[in-house]
């Protein structure tokens, strides 16, 4: 629905006018917008807005003569919007980022790897071996508590606060 057909002042020409012309205007806002059918509404309802608000106080305003008015408003508004769509730098949406390249950063990869190695060092040795045992060779907590001897409970405990203890070193 317009604005137009919304406002309770319109006078009847006006409403001849949009009853008349709204959808064929609207087809045609269609085409020049490649198809964006919402923005083409947001179009109509500006051009029918621009025609009220030129409409007002008029008593020579005739529906047969309307139609080229209107499709020059129309058709200036689109290039309006184009104008203003190009002056603002383009919107970039990015929900995958795995199709951004990564830089191949040695000397910060060599940093992290000895911020690490210092946060495993200052980790009790019993957490330490847990974790190396987890995640550095690759082994189910089933597989470390038999190796270490230990119950496979004691295995998970000592690897969440392993855990905890490493990201507080490494982010602290």
């Amino acid at each position: 629905m317009t604005v137009l057909a919304e406002h309770p002042v319109a006078s009847d020409p006006l409403r001849t006018i949009h009853d008349r012309y709204r959808q064929g205007l609207h087809t045609y806002l269609v085409k020049l917008t490649f198809g964006d059918v919402g923005l083409a509404e947001d179009l109509v309802q500006e051009t029918f807005l621009r025609a009220w608000r030129h409409a007002t106080g008029r008593a020579d305003l005739d529906a047969d003569t309307a139609l080229p008015w209107l499709y020059t408003v129309a058709r200036r508004l689109v290039v309006d919007h184009l104008r203003a769509r190009r002056a603002r730098p383009p919107e970039t949406f990015m929900d995958d980022l795995s199709g951004v390249p990564v830089v191949h950063d040695p000397i910060g990869m060599a940093l992290a790897e000895q911020s690490l190695r210092d946060a495993l060092r200052d980790l009790l040795p019993e957490h330490r071996d847990v974790l190396v045992r987890l995640y550095l060779h690759g082994r189910t907590p089933a597989q470390v508590a038999g190796r270490l001897g230990i119950p496979v409970g004691t295995v998970k405990s000592r690897s969440f606060y392993a855990r905890r203890a490493l990201r507080a070193r490494l982010e602290g």
